[in-house]
């Protein structure tokens, strides 16, 4: 199956720190700038100002119904957001690997061939970046797809007439592994331009009940 893409959603915990001497991930001039979607940088830059001025001028309450987070996370959140242009940088496959689902994936330890499929074939919906190849260059931030940003709206509704397109092309003629949750999902218009799609569920058992 050479010719598919997998679907993944950025993980709720990220790991801190980076290089500082990363490229920069918006300079879409740098040839060593690991961005592959790089035609949604003036739409990311508008969402990081939004977000910022929001938190310059936000009380707790509304901060806390934005992040949906409180205390030391919600300190958390609101420093990385406001120092998101200054941050180093790491991947985004490292940035989101404290992540249930890529903690579990262990890229480190798949074989090398599986290493290259995974960052030639993984598209990443992310409500901060739009979309993301795994090996792009992303800062340490905090914004859920789903939330409702003051004077923006509700994120997945934010990109999906920007992102839809781009994903659209990006699978067509390929057999997807749709490993999305419903708020990802709900940021793509879907035209099914891949040949075939498998869409994932994961559940837990608690108590014996699914």
């Amino acid at each position: 199956m050479p010719n598919f893409s997998i679907l993944l959603a950025p993980s709720e915990g990220k790991q801190e720190g980076g290089n500082p001497f990363a490229p920069d991930m918006f300079d879409y001039r740098s040839s060593d700038t690991f961005n592959y979607f790089n035609e949604l940088n003036t739409e990311r830059r508008a969402l990081i100002d939004q977000l910022q001025d929001f938190i310059k001028e936000a009380d707790d309450e509304a901060l806390q119904e934005v992040f949906g987070v409180k205390g030391d996370y919600l300190e958390n959140a609101v420093d990385v957001n406001l120092n998101i242009y200054d941050a180093p940088l790491m991947s985004a496959l490292d940035r989101y690997s404290a992540g249930v689902m890529y903690e579990a994936m262990d890229f480190p330890g798949l074989p090398t061939g599986a290493q290259r499929r995974l960052l030639e074939n993984g598209i990443i919906i992310s409500g901060l970046f739009g979309v993301l190849r795994p090996d792009d260059l992303i800062p340490n931030y905090r914004l859920r797809i789903d939330a409702k940003l003051p004077g923006v709206g509700k994120i997945s509704n934010y990109w999906k007439p920007l992102i839809s397109p781009l994903l659209n092309e990006a699978v067509s003629g390929k057999f997807i592994w749709d490993l999305l949750p419903h708020a990802h999902r709900r940021a793509w218009d879907d035209e099914q331009t891949y040949e075939q799609i498998v869409q994932v569920k994961f559940y837990d058992v608690k108590d014996g009940e699914l």
